[in-house]
């Protein structure tokens, strides 16, 4: 992958056809806010039984396609930059202001976030972000545009179809709302190759209701901080905060000393509002309960196939951190009738996306020989947890050097320490590995099994020293969920952490 350039600092020109949205900021907090919802989802399934009248739709019932035969789900989660709630009511005009989210025609129907998620029966998920700017064939013949645009220019197409048709407001509404999220879901299976299961589509009121719903959440500051642009106001010290001000902890980009903060503040929250969720307090409490399930319903749209009690049950790893996050590779820039947008090679991404969600040989698996000396018959991944651009290429490059196979490469959360990951039995691989990297880094075996046989995973740590090592280095860097790119990692983004064990963050 090659360098992004900031979304904040982007041209975000729209073609002419009425169908295409006006551009807007990307905002990450939408992003936890999908992530949050599933987590609800999971650690509250069992309630479904009974509370089943939220907000569903039909748009997966179409989907056809090769599915694994061990039961995996594909699910589509969707931020969407909309100012109403699953219903299609209109947030109120105080809830926006709290929001900092502009006037109720401020939003729209673009996709500000996109995670297709990965959920195998017995394995550890995995998250894959699609870029809001990447510039992909749209579903439905609108040729090529930013693919937070597809669901916008289905609906508007659809809607313009069903005025001319006769039909009611209502029914325009209802319909061509399920053919924009149908467009969407055609669009993401196109490109990543996959058949998607179940759909989900979160708004602005997530963090909104849910955080207000458990009585929010606790975090600590370093020290105090204010930004406009979010809404953020927070003193420095342990704080609990809810609604509003958690969508503000999320988003705040001003102000940080990196967006690696940002990241960092992200994952504190999501870390903090698991914890919070899962705790006796809210589980036991009926009140507290039945605040959470209505606060999802009016946050979150999934289609009507989706088995809610089987979904709980297979994102039981989210719950303890084990689930993996990536972005699909990206080129770099490119221009178009769109603005600058970001080159996508949907080869590409089909092979990064089935490399993903592979199943992975049972433990039991014989595991490829040892094979005394011989390198070729170890594959190498790197994974760059410095930030420094291009070193995960250079590091493997120069491990295929050395006669390793070569693997794919990514990148990963900042990490001081170099990691060299084995599958299990094979220590052996792993020890050729540290060798051939001079000896500086942390043996251990993968306990998840996302390491395949026959493969040692590399993550590079600040500390890294070894082949592939330059002092300039240009090309790889590291993406946020959202496809953001952050600023190289900084000392002060390490969390401390308080005698409570609340981390300490900037």
């Amino acid at each position: 992958m090659r360098s992004e350039s900031p979304r904040d600092e982007r041209t975000t020109k729209r073609p002419a056809p009425a169908a295409a949205p006006p551009s807007r900021r990307i905002h990450p907090g939408k992003t936890v806010a999908a992530l949050v919802s599933v987590i609800v989802l999971c650690v509250t399934g069992y309630a479904w039984g009974t509370l089943n009248d939220f907000t569903t739709d039909d748009v997966t019932e179409a989907q056809k396609g090769p599915k694994p035969l061990d039961g995996a789900l594909d699910i589509l989660m969707v931020g969407l930059d909309s100012r109403t709630d699953a219903q299609g009511n209109e947030l109120p005009p105080e809830v926006l202001r709290e929001l900092h989210a502009g006037g109720s025609n401020s939003g729209g129907d673009t996709t500000d976030s996109m995670i297709l998620m990965h959920i195998p029966v017995d394995g550890k998920p995995v998250g894959i972000s699609l870029p809001r700017d990447s510039y992909v064939e749209i579903a439905g013949g609108f040729g090529k545009h930013k693919i937070n645009a597809a669901y916008s220019f289905n609906k508007v197409a659809a809607a313009k179809k069903l005025r001319a048709a006769g039909k009611s407001k209502a029914e325009v509404e209802q319909e061509s709302t399920r053919l924009g999220r149908k467009g969407m879901i055609d669009t993401v299976g196109a490109l990543t190759g996959v058949t998607i299961d179940h759909y989900a589509e979160v708004n602005l009121a997530s963090f909104y209701e849910i955080t207000k719903a458990i009585g929010g959440v606790e975090v600590c500051l370093k020290a105090a901080t204010k930004d406009n642009m979010s809404g953020a106001n927070f003193p420095k010290g342990v704080q609990t905060i809810q609604g509003a001000q958690a969508l503000a902890f999320v988003r705040q980009r001003h102000g940080l000393p990196s967006d690696l903060d940002r990241i960092v503040r992200q994952q504190t929250f999501l870390k903090a509002m698991a914890k919070k969720i899962t705790s006796a307090g809210t589980l036991t409490d009926p009140g507290k309960l039945t605040g959470l399930v209505n606060a999802v319903k009016k946050s979150v749209v999934v289609d009507k196939y989706m088995d809610l009690l089987q979904f709980a049950q297979q994102m039981q790893p989210v719950m303890s951190g084990g689930v993996e996050f990536k972005t699909i590779p990206i080129e770099g820039d490119i221009k178009t009738d769109d603005g600058l947008a970001l080159k996508v090679n949907p080869k590409e991404v089909k092979d990064f996306v089935a490399n993903q969600t592979k199943e992975q040989p049972p433990a039991s698996s014989t595991p490829p020989p040892a094979g005394g000396g011989d390198t070729k018959s170890i594959t190498v991944e790197v994974r760059n947890a410095t930030g420094a651009s291009g070193l995960a290429n250079d590091v493997l490059d120069a491990l295929v050097a050395k006669g390793f196979g070569k693997g794919n490469v990514d990148n990963a959360v900042a990490r001081a320490k170099t990691v060299v990951r084995y599958s299990k039995g094979q220590q052996d691989f792993g020890k050729k590995v540290v060798d051939a990297i001079g000896g500086n880094a942390v043996l251990e075996e993968d306990k998840d099994r996302m390491v395949p046989p026959g493969t040692v995973r590399l993550f590079i740590g600040k500390d890294y020293s070894g082949p592939g090592k330059k002092n300039t280095v240009a090309g790889d860097r590291m993406l946020e969920l959202g496809g953001i790119r952050p600023a190289a990692p900084n000392q002060s983004a390490t969390p401390e952490t308080t005698p409570d064990g609340i981390p300490c963050i900037n």
